[in-house]
């Protein structure tokens, strides 16, 4: 039986289509995607981006929030004292725990992989401090040049500075012992 001839047909592309209207209306739909947990909860879909920001007491347009005086412009202009009227916060609690939020002090994610901890602490006990036999060593496999073994070693000693002291110190006493 032969084959449909609109079937293998290549379909051509369609330049009247426009597909901007489509994609658009896709997006008004959307919600904005709010990355801070303290808007998001704090959110009202039926009002509009600028009316949900100043009722938290958030900018929508920080040259606004923040403007540059006449002064640094190099303009002098003489106020009659008189502020503009200023806005109503009715959700002060999402500025305050975002405040809150970002006085808090981080928290140190600098970690090393086992391998590298075990790869310094080896050439270290081995070697001491003689970084051209750490990189004639047979475990050196990434063929690390001396400067890049000192900078691993001094990775290692800034992210673990007590592990690194009192695995000195055991090298020292093993030393004392065997002498």
């Amino acid at each position: 039986m032969p084959k449909a001839k609109g079937k293998t047909r290549r379909h051509k592309y369609s330049y009247n289509l426009n597909r901007k209207r489509l994609y658009r209306s896709a997006r008004r739909r959307a919600a904005p995607r709010i990355a801070c947990s303290h808007i998001r909860h704090a959110w009202d879909p039926h009002k509009s981006v600028a009316q949900n920001l100043a009722e938290m007491g958030l900018a929508e347009d920080p040259n606004k929030a923040v403007p540059i005086p006449k002064k640094l412009l190099g303009m002098e202009v003489e106020s009659d004292g008189q502020q503009p009227g200023k806005k109503i916060v009715r959700k002060p609690y999402v500025v305050n725990e975002m405040e809150l939020e970002a006085s808090l002090p981080e928290k140190k994610s600098n970690t090393l992989s086992r391998d590298l901890i075990d790869y310094v602490r080896y050439m270290i006990q081995n070697h001491g401090e003689n970084y051209k036999e750490m990189a004639r060593d047979e475990k050196n496999y990434y063929q690390d040049t001396p400067k890049q073994i000192k900078r691993k070693i001094n990775v290692y000693k800034n992210f673990y500075p007590e592990e690194y002291k009192n695995f000195i110190a055991s090298l020292k006493a093993e030393k004392m012992e065997v002498q």
